[in-house]
């Protein structure tokens, strides 16, 4: 089974998102959109998105670190079986949405990794 196909997402908080937002605009050229983050497209279909939100909105809890990796897979399901089969501290939650299937895993050093499933077609 492949388990990892590509980066989907980097998503990291910041103490003033509006601030660190227009830093990377400005300095490094980042497309900054209103909902705080930028897609980027490559070849013409895969997607990777980057985003900074607020240090206080939980979203990478249990993880206290300030960042968290969205992985592309192929398989969602079985993958986190495989994981939860290897020992691998594997959340229950999972979310199924328009933009695709959602788990969690977190790594040996505490950080909360999350693996994307796109929608069919992407």
């Amino acid at each position: 089974m492949k388990r990892v196909t590509g980066i989907g997402g980097i998503f990291f908080h910041a103490k003033d998102p509006v601030a660190l937002r227009a830093w990377y605009k400005d300095h490094l050229g980042i497309d900054v959109q209103v909902w705080g983050g930028a897609a980027f497209t490559w070849e013409g279909k895969e997607t990777t998105v980057w985003s900074i939100g607020p240090a206080d909105n939980g979203h990478f809890e249990p993880s206290t670190a300030p960042f968290m990796i969205n992985y592309r897979v192929d398989d969602l399901t079985a993958l986190l079986q495989a994981l939860r089969d290897e020992g691998c501290q594997v959340l229950d939650k999972t979310d199924d949405s328009d933009y695709g299937k959602f788990g969690w895993v977190i790594d040996p050093e505490g950080n909360k990794v999350e693996l994307w499933q796109p929608p069919a077609g992407q």
